[in-house]
């Protein structure tokens, strides 16, 4: 159910791009959606396309071109404490592979009712 967005900047390898949609995958399994319930998508765009100021609000390192933006839409109901453990596997696990300085990643959660995802054949599966 969730769905994944990666934006970085162009010019990132295969592996990279790997590293980074494993590390959100796997720490989305660990928050409770299943191995199977995977869609991701990478947006590379141009440095005059990808804007983002380097530091606000407050990091302790300046963002460079390595900045990556990860929005997760899912479905409601998860709690502020699921979110902060999510977050912090997330970037604790990009820290590890490729390597990304957990002050350039930013997390962005976007929710939606359940009756608002239709997985296949037009079929909505979970409205009344």
């Amino acid at each position: 159910m969730p769905l994944v967005t990666v934006t970085l900047n162009q010019d990132r390898s295969t592996e990279f791009k790997t590293a980074v949609l494993t590390a959100v995958h796997r720490s989305l399994v660990a928050a409770g959606v299943p191995e199977t319930d995977r869609f991701q998508r990478v947006l590379e765009l141009a440095p005059g396309d990808f804007r983002y100021d380097p530091s606000y609000p407050d990091t302790a390192t300046p963002r460079g071109t390595d900045f990556t933006l990860i929005e997760i839409l899912w479905s409601v109901g998860r709690s502020v404490r699921v979110k902060r453990k999510l977050v912090a596997d997330i970037v604790a696990a990009l820290a590890e592979d490729p390597g990304l300085d957990p002050e350039h990643v930013m997390v962005v959660f976007h929710e939606t009712a359940w009756e608002n995802w239709a997985f296949a054949g037009g079929r909505l599966l979970h409205a009344s």
